[in-house]
């Protein structure tokens, strides 16, 4: 299968680098039915943790979707799959994955499964930040016919205009403890939000691509 044209998508103010047809393929062999199929559950990933494992065992207890936002991806029905490219060294994995797991946990027809970089590497090429990294963690929204309807990338929008406005004039040290007190005190909403607003748009045949950067 072919994910979605990047150009296409982009929904943040800043415009990723353009990429060619060919490196926006997968590769022949590799479907996204299959990269779903050697995923591993948000417990199975959690269990197998080697970094971050305090981050990641903590959220795993204590992440929570706000109900308002069940309630919106709850409405939309159907059959749905969130395949996640993730590794557990990664920040920004540790305080986006367990969130967006709670709220596939608690709506009905709603599925994530997740792999890591190295199997994962087309996915990320193929849906790059604007400063042409490709990252993890990045979701992407399948449906009942396992066709790509939508992708998130990296951190919410909020938390990548900060970080696209002020990188450079700040240290990396400051931008990371602007990132980590963002995150402390999101509480896992705004990723959320974008991922139930990104299940809605592919509902009603807008499929929509939220686009990080560091």
């Amino acid at each position: 299968m072919i994910p979605l044209l990047l150009s296409a998508l982009l929904t943040v103010a800043a415009p990723a680098p353009r990429a060619s047809a060919a490196s926006t393929a997968l590769p022949r062999d590799s479907t996204l039915r299959a990269l779903y199929a050697q995923g591993r559950t948000f417990e199975e990933f959690v269990a197998r943790a080697r970094r971050r494992t305090e981050t990641w065992r903590r959220l795993a207890a204590e992440a929570s979707a706000d109900p308002d936002l069940v309630s919106r991806a709850t409405s939309v029905g159907g059959t749905w799959r969130i395949l996640a490219v993730a590794e557990d060294f990664c920040g920004d994995s540790a305080f986006n994955v367990p969130y967006v797991a709670k709220l596939v946990a608690a709506v009905q027809g709603l599925e994530l499964r997740i792999i890591g970089s190295g199997a994962g590497r087309a996915l990320m090429e193929a849906h790059r930040t604007p400063d042409g990294r490709a990252a993890t963690p990045t979701f992407l929204l399948l449906d009942a016919s396992w066709e790509e309807v939508g992708c998130f990338v990296e951190r919410p929008a909020p938390l990548v205009a900060w970080t696209m406005e002020n990188r450079a004039t700040k240290s990396s040290d400051e931008v990371h403890e602007h990132v980590q007190e963002w995150y402390d005190t999101d509480n896992g909403r705004g990723t959320v939000t974008e991922i139930v607003e990104i299940l809605e748009a592919a509902a009603a045949g807008r499929p929509r691509c939220v686009v990080g950067a560091s």
